[in-house]
């Protein structure tokens, strides 16, 4: 029988701590024992426990103890390649170094002093767009840029007409998109530089679908003409850019279509073409597209002063402007996975320290 997509029935195993309730008083929630998840998540009902689909939307484990046999620790690992949640690994200040090898199989790792119960909130609050993300997430390394903004593109178009987006839009005041006086984009070429500015201050440089064309346009000239040496992208204003504009956030009549006008007009795909010759001078905010492109640049030089966050999961979706290719290409999936399901604001320090930044500025 095709599966129609009403839910999910029958057998499962009974709720177990590692993904359940946070501590009554305010603490870290509880992390499955290693022995424990080892059985667990290589069981045929680990989906069924740990699923948004049955109420339980993600798992932690404590990477303590005494280090699992290698069937048991294959077996774990392909557990949590298939789980439809999100999954936590606990690093202990000291711990087996053959069970912290376990690490790269999760989605998230948390080192001694990390929280885990703001990432749990956080999941809770939007358990869909969570599960896509940590899905979408871990098959990145096997895709090309171009197949990673599709498959990008797929699961924010599909959550785009999932309730957690519709609970977000339906919060936000009256949508009043408005026409900008000048140009977005102030494209500049002399000799073999061209400087395209973000030039929208006063909407803190929103990456707004008449931004994002001008910005296709120019990047087209420049990946066809070679002779354009560099391509320096930069913005004006106190941000370099604030992200998507929330003024046009759910205009498009339909998912289906808002998928093939992203991929069809894809300033990621573009950059990632030319990265070689880009340069990416961040300032100020740079959330969700303000981050998420100039990651593909080949150089990002980042003003002290630079702040990185990717906030979609409060919203429901999950990065759209192709922060899922270009940051784990930097900073690696996990990292990613904690920034997008965190929300959290990084600083230029800490950015550069991960990568995300080549070069910090005064």
């Amino acid at each position: 029988m095709a599966d129609d997509g009403r839910g999910v029935a029958g057998a499962r195993e009974p709720a177990a701590k590692g993904g359940g309730e946070p501590a009554p008083d305010g603490g870290e929630p509880d992390a499955l024992p290693l022995v424990e998840a080892c059985e667990r998540l290589a069981s045929p009902w680990a989906s069924d426990s740990f699923s948004a689909a049955c109420g339980q939307p993600w798992v932690a484990v404590e990477l303590a103890g005494a280090a699992p046999s290698p069937d048991a620790a294959d077996a774990l690992r392909r557990g949590l390649a298939e789980l439809p949640c999100p999954s936590f690994a606990i690093v202990p200040e000291r711990g087996a170094p053959a069970a912290r090898e376990l690490a790269d199989a999760f989605d998230v790792v948390l080192e001694p002093g990390d929280a885990l119960a703001p990432l749990v909130e956080a999941v809770k609050r939007a358990p869909l767009a969570a599960a896509a993300l940590a899905q979408l997430l871990r098959g990145g390394e096997a895709r090309s840029v171009e197949q990673g903004l599709v498959a990008e593109s797929s699961v924010y178009s599909m959550l785009q007409a999932g309730p957690e987006f519709a609970a977000w839009l339906a919060s936000q005041p009256t949508l009043r998109p408005e026409i900008p006086e000048s140009p977005p984009l102030v494209a500049a070429r002399e000799g073999a530089q061209l400087e395209l500015v973000l030039a929208n201050p006063a909407k803190r440089n929103a990456y707004s679908a008449e931004l994002r064309d001008r910005l296709c346009e120019a990047l087209q000239l420049a990946v066809a003409d070679e002779a354009i040496e560099e391509i320096v992208l930069r913005g004006e204003g106190p941000a370099f850019c604030a992200g998507g504009d929330l003024d046009e956030f759910g205009l498009l009549v339909d998912p289906a279509t808002a998928h093939a006008i992203r991929t069809t007009r894809s300033a990621a795909r573009l950059l990632a073409r030319c990265a070689g010759r880009v340069r990416a001078e961040i300032h100020g905010a740079c959330v969700g597209a303000g981050i998420e492109l100039p990651a593909f640049a080949g150089r990002v030089v980042a003003r002290s002063d630079a702040w990185m966050q990717l906030p979609e999961l409060a919203m429901g979706l999950v990065p759209g402007a192709g922060g899922t290719v270009s940051l784990p290409r930097r900073i690696g999936r996990q990292r990613t996975a904690w920034l997008a399901l965190s929300g959290a604001r990084v600083g230029a320090e800490t950015a550069a320290s991960w990568g995300l930044v080549d070069e910090i500025l005064p």
